[in-house]
């Protein structure tokens, strides 16, 4: 079996200011991408019903997927064809507003559609979330983030007692959730229940990846660069495995239709490769400077 090598990067041919650019600037076009989100749909980032109200159908059915919309009198936010229980019937996820009620759209579905075959039920399931616990939902979800944010940021400046590296920790990990949560909407995932807990176990991945590099530098012995590469190996090694993983349990997840697991996997594949940009040239930076000062490139 090969043995997964990390290589050594020879950091004296940039600057601090050059390694660090790259990450500053994703994280401003991040930034520009949820306020652009906020100015057009009034959030940073698309909600799903489990914040918003509202129904998803999933239905079994021959109608053509062009033709599903015009079933409904009330307004279908998304169509999305998933895998069904049986690989050869066409299986829709039909996603209506809070206005409309569950019931109803469950018997016009049953009345409005062409069942996939004699036998068949062309509802396979409903789901309806009221807007009043949509919106306890997400402030529980809203307050879940930012209590663990704060709690990380506190034990990042309890852990090192000093302002740069710890605030290079909390930095980092700030990019890390702002990154994915743009590309959540690049890509048409909204933001759920199940991808806010993505993001939650980011910001532990974010931590864990920075905390280590940061006690190779300033607390192991060592000359600067020995220290990273010490880090490096142990924390890109565990990330890249986290990342392979979650890569295949998204694309496993979407060959089967569980659409919410394979939301996970994508959040936090980006996640990661966004928390090896951020630890490994702009936290090293901060690092470098703090500990070395101004680094003319070789």
């Amino acid at each position: 079996m090969s043995k997964f090598e990390v290589p050594e990067i020879d950091y004296t041919r940039y600057s601090n200011r050059q390694l660090a650019a790259v990450p500053l600037a994703l994280l401003a076009v991040a930034l520009v991408v949820l306020l652009g989100w906020y100015v057009m749909f009034g959030t940073p980032v698309g909600l799903s019903t489990d914040f918003t109200g509202g129904t998803e159908l999933t239905v079994q059915t021959d109608t053509p997927r062009n033709e599903l919309t015009s079933k409904f009198d009330a307004e279908v936010l998304s169509v999305q064809q998933v895998q069904g229980p049986n690989i050869q019937e066409p299986t829709y996820i039909l996603t209506f507003g809070p206005e409309a009620e569950g019931d109803e759209l469950a018997q016009t579905a049953r009345d409005e559609l062409q069942p996939a075959c004699s036998d068949c039920n062309t509802v396979l399931s409903r789901q309806s979330t009221s807007a009043r616990f949509a919106s306890t939902a997400q402030t529980t979800a809203l307050y879940g983030i930012v209590a663990a944010f704060a709690g990380m940021s506190i034990l990042a400046f309890l852990f090192f007692r000093s302002f740069v590296p710890s605030i290079a920790i909390v930095l980092s990990a700030f990019s890390d959730i702002v990154i994915p949560l743009a590309m959540m909407n690049l890509l048409g995932i909204k933001l759920s229940l199940g991808t806010v807990a993505a993001l939650l176990m980011l910001i532990g991945y974010s931590v864990d990846s920075d905390i280590l590099l940061n006690n190779h530098v300033l607390r192991r012995s060592g000359e600067f660069y020995e220290s990273v590469h010490r880090a490096m190996e142990t924390g890109v090694t565990m990330t890249v495995t986290s990342l392979s993983a979650m890569a295949v349990m998204a694309v496993v997840a979407y060959l089967f239709g569980i659409d919410l697991m394979a939301s996970i996997g994508i959040v936090l594949v980006l996640g990661l490769a966004t928390d090896l940009v951020n630890t490994y040239m702009l936290n090293l930076s901060l690092l470098r400077w703090y500990k070395l000062g101004e680094v003319t490139p070789q």
